[in-house]
């Protein structure tokens, strides 16, 4: 049974304008803070070196604002995900990610399942985690982990 092996991605994190958050929902104030970053593209591989499964488009979203007149901050996780002529077993393993201030790690985030149901297609994943406030305000960058999962060949 071929085994994905853990894989890890840099993505850095950047203050920006608080634009393109339609599709988010976020409830904007003046105090909004938003950090975004990207990676473009990175392959998890199998056991015997060959790609198990591609990421692409990898964007992730820090927002500190207030919602309600109090203060919200969550991070956002947004990729697509192929199979790459392989298959989940069960309910697959989803991602871990570490967010950082310079050395200093500030939180560990995990997820559930993929949104994986069939190999060799683009499935779009997102994902949304509360974090304090003060780790938008210091947080400069994500370590995004594809974590080791056994898969099914195809």
């Amino acid at each position: 049974m071929p085994s994905l092996q853990e894989v890890c991605t840099v993505v850095a994190l950047a203050p920006t304008k608080p634009t393109g958050l339609a599709d988010l929902g976020v409830p904007l104030v003046a105090s909004s803070v938003v950090k975004k970053g990207r990676a473009h593209e990175f392959a998890q591989l199998t056991a015997d070196g060959t790609i198990g499964r591609r990421f692409q488009d990898l964007r992730i979203v820090g927002i500190h604002t207030l919602e309600g007149g109090a203060p919200s901050a969550k991070v956002f996780v947004q990729f697509e995900v192929f199979g790459d002529n392989t298959a989940v077993l069960a309910d697959g393993s989803g991602f871990g990610a570490v967010l950082h201030a310079g050395g200093q790690q500030l939180m560990r985030l995990s997820s559930s399942s993929l949104f994986l149901p069939y190999a060799n297609f683009w499935y779009p994943n997102r994902f949304v985690f509360d974090v304090p406030t003060a780790v938008i305000d210091q947080v400069d960058r994500l370590d995004f982990i594809a974590t080791a999962e056994d898969v099914r060949s195809l």
